[in-house]
């Protein structure tokens, strides 16, 4: 087996998913906050577009892409960013943004140079660090602490372990917590990484989801050595369609589309055809943010009401939880797993994940009012057997 693969620890979800199935097993309803797949339904425009495009004959699609998708996208970021993308040499369709991340260390990470560490925040989507090992970089983690607003912050890392850095992910808003940052933090990073000649990636997947201010994309600050991944996942709903894009540093795009041929990611030309019915449209997303602040409301009532502590959201559908009654994230995970709610204990994403745990608010406004209350009942039991 290769040896990347065999030193690797189980992906983390795997765990959550082999506990769901045997609460189905025993006939059991669950509440399922652990995997960030929301339940709202893709927009009927969006999937009538996507059932006329289906084609009589089907034919490889192209890793560049439909020029109305990328022109679309185009549209939409300036729209949403003020920036202006050339769809020519800048934006690149993926097929999600997963396999984005994970295949771009592949390209820019070459494993005899002196320059090839991969800096990333954690606790972290586990892509960053899988990505930067298949490549054969050298994946350095930043502990993202909440008393600094799980901030990755390049200025306090050794000046010698940025000459060696050739790509820093940044994810804001943030997951697993749900952290938001400014634009003034994008300018600051922006010029440490020029400084040291590193590629600025930003996973900015969450940007749509937002309840107060609108985060800011990091192309907004340059577009030299930036490179920034988005998908409409979270935006319309559409995990199982696995369309994003990729834009930025034109030298980057056109040499990152040189080789993704190779990966065979090309996206299936009927689901570009709703993907850039998707970005035209705002309507949609506007509805779904809606939801997700009616859940948001119900979950912090909670929260405040059972003395939880909790970063505040302002973006993402994403709860970051300290952990009550003294116990590990995963024992409290095992415990609210008997009364079928499932969270992600924060030990999941990494290193400063330790006492936390994450809620992602997938399940409709019903079913977050139904588990709140089998939630009080689980808390309850607690109390009871320490009293």
């Amino acid at each position: 087996m290769n040896s990347v693969l065999r030193n690797m620890k189980p992906y983390p979800m795997d765990e959550l998913v082999k506990a769901k199935e045997l609460l189905k097993k025993d006939g059991k309803k669950i509440y399922d906050f652990g995997t960030g797949d929301p339940k709202e339904p893709t927009a009927p425009f969006i999937r009538e577009a996507v059932k006329t495009a289906i084609p009589e004959v089907s034919q490889y699609p192209t890793v560049k892409g439909r020029k109305d998708l990328r022109e679309a996208i185009s549209s939409w970021f300036k729209r949403r960013f003020d920036v202006e993308l050339d769809s020519e040499k800048e934006i690149i369709p993926s097929a999600g943004s997963k396999e984005a991340i994970f295949h771009f260390p592949l390209v820019f990470i070459d494993a005899d140079s002196d320059k090839k560490r991969v800096i990333f925040g954690t606790p972290a989507y586990p892509v960053y660090e899988r990505g930067t090992l298949f490549a054969q970089g050298i994946p350095t983690s930043y502990t993202l602490k909440y008393e600094e607003g799980f901030l990755l912050r390049l200025d306090k890392m050794p000046e010698e372990i940025l000459k060696e850095t050739k790509i820093v992910w940044l994810n804001y808003p943030h997951n697993p917590t749900g952290a938001t940052a400014p634009l003034s933090y994008f300018e600051d990073m922006y010029q440490i990484c020029r400084e040291y000649d590193i590629i600025m990636c930003s996973d900015e997947c969450y940007t749509e989801i937002y309840f107060e201010e609108k985060p800011p994309s990091a192309l907004q600050v340059g577009k030299e050595n930036v490179v920034v991944f988005h998908s409409l996942s979270k935006r319309s709903g559409m995990t199982g369609y696995r369309s994003g894009f990729v834009a930025g540093d034109s030298r980057i795009i056109q040499e990152y589309l040189r080789f993704r041929s190779s990966f065979g990611v090309g996206s299936p030309d009927f689901i570009q055809v709703g993907a850039r019915e998707a970005w035209k449209d705002e309507s949609h997303v506007e509805e779904r943010r809606l939801i997700f602040r009616k859940k948001k409301e119900i979950f912090e009532k909670f929260f405040k009401e059972e003395g939880f502590e909790f970063l505040d959201v302002k973006a993402s559908f994403y709860f970051w939880v300290k952990v009550p009654f003294g116990l590990t994230s995963k024992d409290y995970a095992f415990h609210l797993l008997k009364y079928g709610i499932v969270v992600s204990p924060g030990e999941f994403f990494g290193s400063g994940g330790e006492g936390f745990f994450r809620i992602a608010l997938v399940p409709s406004v019903d079913e977050c009012e139904e588990a709140v209350s089998v939630w009080r009942e689980a808390n309850r039991e607690i109390a009871r057997r320490r009293s």
